[in-house]
């Protein structure tokens, strides 16, 4: 049994009777969301070495956080079996521990927490509320993060809180989305040339390097194409393996990472430039006329990645957005693990880059 389903479960059978009996009437929402490779359905026996195994965040109102959160804590630890589908039901805690603070109250006995809406917003987003989000806070907003809180599953919603935040952080405004295309272009006109050049001075690593670098931006791309968050690095290619994009992309990035020289190597990334191209123009996404060919005068292929910039730029609606410099969200800007898993340093980051 998947970790999801596991998960499910045990609301249905445990969590859900105790909460019933314990807190009658209680208002809440009942979740997996945050963390774990079960919220993608990507956990496998490996997988349970560290915080797999039943467990559900109940998420209350501040008000009955404040009253309920801590008795209810203590009361299901009464209750609780000490195994579910011959899982344990104690909290494996690497890395992760039990969550307990202002707005979270967890216990290593078992997997049952409780959550404020706002807490969990603020420590994924920095941000208390979803209203009047801006292009700036969005673009602050890390996809890993934006798909740890959408992706998992929502097992019951009393008021529709939780899920009304889900939704409207399901997938980026068109606007942002515009800005993140043509910024994942731009690192490609950036170093496509570089493959070559550094194979033409006899640097085959570093040739090989960039190639590694670009494969990455392409497969990025491909994520925005099909409108879906991309997740952490351990994550990303079995991410992308799923995306429809990644049959036609794949024997070309394969090509690319496997090609002995540096032709061959520049060869393959241009067939997929191509392809992202094709795509995008066939979906009418900031359409440009692809043209695959020299690198100016040097023999290093390469395709016209500045028009693509340019069409994505000019489809943005929002004036003050299409004025920002062309630099990239925070997770376009930098892969620093630390800087982004911390949602208030990530916001402020994303303001002194492009404020």
């Amino acid at each position: 049994m998947q970790g999801i389903a596991l998960s499910r479960a045990f609301y249905e059978e445990i969590v859900a009777p105790f909460l019933a009996t314990a807190a009658p009437g209680l208002s809440y929402a009942a979740a997996l969301i945050g963390y774990g490779s079960e919220l993608l359905s990507f956990d496998d026996e490996q997988s349970k070495d560290h915080n797999w195994g039943p467990r559900v965040h109940i998420h209350l109102s501040e008000a009955d956080f404040r009253v309920q959160a801590q008795p209810l804590l203590a009361a299901f630890a009464d209750v609780v079996p000490e195994t579910f589908a011959g899982e344990p039901i104690g909290w494996r805690a690497r890395p992760h521990p039990a969550a307990n603070g202002p707005d979270a109250a967890g216990a290593i006995e078992h997997g049952l927490g409780f959550h404020t809406l706002e807490g969990r917003l603020d420590a994924h987003f920095g941000l208390r509320s979803l209203e009047n989000l801006t292009p700036l806070d969005w673009l602050g907003f890390p996809e890993q993060k934006l798909l740890a809180f959408t992706a998992g599953a929502v097992f019951h919603d009393g008021d529709g809180r939780l899920t009304a935040a889900r939704q409207a952080l399901a997938y980026f405004p068109d606007d942002v989305w515009y800005y993140r295309i043509a910024c994942q272009w731009l690192r490609i006109a950036e170093e496509q040339a570089f493959v070559g050049r550094a194979g033409q001075a006899g640097d085959d690593l570093g040739s090989r390097l960039v190639a590694g670098r670009l494969v990455r931006d392409v497969m990025a791309l491909g994520f925005l194409l099909e409108r879906r968050y991309a997740p952490y690095a351990k994550w990303f290619g079995t991410g992308f393996s799923r995306l429809p994009i990644a049959a036609a992309l794949t024997p070309d990035l394969d090509a690319a990472l496997k090609a002995a020289g540096w032709k061959e190597r520049g060869e393959a990334l241009a067939r997929a430039y191509l392809t992202l191209a094709n795509v995008q123009n066939e979906r009418g996404i900031a359409p440009f006329p692809p043209v695959i060919g020299p690198y100016f005068d040097r023999p290093f292929v390469t395709i016209n990645a500045d028009d693509a910039v340019e069409a994505g730029m000019a489809a943005i609606k929002d004036p003050a957005l299409r004025s920002l410099p062309i630099m990239g969200a925070i997770d376009q800007a930098s892969d620093l693990t630390p800087l982004l898993v911390d949602a208030a340093r990530s916001q402020q980051v994303t303001r002194q880059l492009l404020g």
